[in-house]
């Protein structure tokens, strides 16, 4: 048996893969033993006495199979797992998985104009108070505050409104007399004569009773 352990090496270099996947065909062997150079190789794979083998086919149809059933909880019982519950999901990572979701929420509110800057602060401080586990949860106190100022704000202007027409009734009512006291002055006066006083009569004044002296009766004598 003749070696074709030069024809390989030379082969792989010049089809550009490993010695495994070059073919020889077996009823040519006496020919390709005499190729002893990279040109003479090349006329033997441009005549197809040489062949570069194709790559085996690896199928991950099982593993993307076994995989699906993983994600819906197949496969995962306590039997397989292994690492703590911190060390396979650990809470910090849920935690920043949470808390850039919902700065995200916040910041586009804030873009958008639904909220302003002193808002998206008080938000981003309860955010990280947790006092929101979800963005459900957020999404609920941002809409429940949006409506709770526009509900303030119509307010404002209804009692605005209701203060310039009460204002406004205030001062129909004041500018009335004065034009009512402006149209009589203007007809003529009417001169009214002065009213004559009675002479006051005078009540008779009752002379007081004049006390009399009182008379000393004589001593009597003993």
């Amino acid at each position: 048996m003749v070696s074709l352990k030069l024809q390989k090496r030379l082969a792989a270099s010049v089809l550009g893969c490993g010695r495994k996947r070059v073919w020889m065909d077996p009823t040519e062997i006496t020919e390709i033993s005499l190729a002893n150079s990279r040109q003479n190789i090349r006329k033997l794979i441009k005549d197809g006495f040489i062949i570069r083998r194709p790559v085996k086919m690896h199928s991950r149809a099982r593993v993307r199979k076994v995989h699906e059933a993983k994600k819906k909880g197949r496969h995962m019982g306590i039997g397989t797992r292994k690492g703590t519950h911190e060390a396979r999901m650990p809470s910090k990572l849920l935690w920043i998985c949470r808390i850039r979701v919902l700065r995200r929420l916040l910041r586009r509110y804030r873009a958008s104009g639904k909220i302003d800057r002193h808002q998206y602060r008080v938000f981003y401080l309860k955010t990280k108070g947790n006092v929101y586990r979800s963005k459900r949860v957020l999404i609920e106190a941002l809409n429940k505050m949006i409506a709770d100022q526009s509900k303030a704000s119509t307010k404002k202007v209804v009692v605005a409104e209701q203060a310039s027409a009460t204002k406004a009734v205030a001062e129909k009512k004041a500018e009335k007399p004065v034009e009512k006291k402006v149209e009589k002055k203007a007809e003529k006066p009417v001169e009214k004569k002065p009213a004559e006083k009675k002479p006051a009569e005078k009540k008779p004044v009752q002379k007081k009773a004049e006390k009399k002296p009182a008379e000393k009766k004589p001593a009597e004598k003993k």
